[in-house]
């Protein structure tokens, strides 16, 4: 009899230890999101630089440059009211055009979890790499977005993370 009564408390003591452990946080998967290509294709290593010269004098310089195969895609990304993307990032980077309703945008790395909010017609760059972040709809309307993402080839497009505890939704 004791010796049950010893593995018992035993076993209760190793599920309440497991369950009160803090670990390694998991991943979080989105909800109420889906992202399907569009287009895909794949690219020999480039480099492009433009420069123009703006009527008012001013100078808009662009550059992208890559070293080895790049993966590109286009991306139609939906939000469901209440959808989230789930804690991620991209081992390149995005950019997003949102086409309906609002995203939020926050960042892992932001203390203060600051809303960054996008509406129709706005769009940003997701910079990928160690730039972990969350996109949520938190509006009461389903939020579009076309996304147009490069990664090295081979590579996964999104990298699910944990949850860094920075922000308490």
């Amino acid at each position: 009899m004791r010796r049950k009564l010893a593995r018992l408390l035993m076993f209760s003591t190793v599920i309440m230890v497991t369950a009160l452990y803090p670990g390694k946080a998991q991943a979080t998967p989105g909800q109420g999101f889906t992202s399907t290509p569009v287009a895909q294709g794949q690219f020999d290593q480039f480099d492009v630089f433009n420069g123009f010269v703006l009527p008012d004098s001013q100078v808009w310089l662009s550059r992208q440059s890559t070293k080895g195969l790049s993966d590109g895609a286009v991306l139609s990304n939906i939000w469901q009211p209440g959808g989230t993307t789930g804690w991620h990032t991209h081992p390149g980077h995005t950019l997003i055009f949102v086409t309906a309703g609002a995203v939020t945008q926050y960042q892992a790395d932001d203390p203060s979890c600051t809303p960054h909010v996008y509406t129709a017609g706005m769009s940003f760059v997701d910079h990928g790499g160690k730039h972990v972040h969350i996109v949520r709809n938190e509006g009461a309307v389903e939020a579009q977005a076309i996304a147009i993402r490069l990664v090295p080839a081979g590579q996964p497009g999104r990298i699910d993370a944990p949850d860094p505890g920075n922000c308490h939704f």
